[in-house]
C-alpha cells in the first residue's frame, strides 16, 4: 500500500507541477530587438538617389560637416551645417532626432568619415557618408547652392 500511496503521490505532484507551473511563472514580456544600425559609405551617384527618394521626407536630413566659411561657398541644396571643427560639434549632433535617416559630407570625405563614427557611438539609426565629399559631387556636374 506504501506502494500505493507513493506513486498515486507522485502522480498528483507531477499533475500538481503541470497545472500550477505556468501559473507561478514569473510573467515577462519579450525585450525588443533594437533596428539595427545602417553607417554606410557610399559613393555620389548613390548619395544623388538618395536625395532623390527623399525629397520633402522630414525623417530625412543632409549635413554639411564643414565650416560655415566652406559652407557659404557652396552647399547641396536644403543641407544644414555643422561645422566638424565646432568645440560644440558632438553635442550638436547629440541632439538630432537619432530615428531619421542622414548624409553627411565635408569637402574630401574625411571629416564626414570621422563624424559617421561619431554618429554611430551616438546611437543613430541610420547615417550615410557621401565617398569624395562636395569636390567629387561637383566634379560630377551635380548642382550645388551658392
Amino acid at each position: 500500500m506504501c506502494r500505493r500511496l507513493s506513486a498515486t503521490s507522485a502522480i498528483a505532484i507531477v499533475i500538481l507541477v503541470a497545472l500550477l507551473g505556468p501559473a507561478c511563472q514569473q510573467e515577462s514580456s519579450p525585450t525588443p530587438t533594437p533596428a539595427p544600425q545602417i553607417i554606410e559609405d557610399i559613393a555620389i551617384g548613390q548619395a544623388y538617389a538618395l536625395i532623390q527618394d527623399n525629397q520633402g521626407n522630414p525623417d530625412f536630413a543632409i549635413i554639411d560637416v564643414r565650416t560655415a566659411e566652406e559652407y557659404a561657398n557652396g552647399y547641396i541644396r536644403t543641407a544644414i551645417n555643422s561645422d566638424y571643427y565646432s568645440a560644440t560639434f558632438t553635442d550638436e549632433i547629440n541632439r538630432l532626432d537619432k530615428d531619421k535617416t542622414y548624409l553627411i559630407y565635408c569637402r574630401t570625405g574625411r571629416r564626414s568619415a570621422s563624424a559617421l563614427d561619431i554618429m554611430k557611438g551616438l546611437g543613430f539609426g541610420e547615417v550615410y557618408n557621401m565617398l569624395g565629399g562636395i569636390l567629387q559631387w561637383e566634379a560630377e556636374g551635380l548642382p550645388i547652392v551658392k
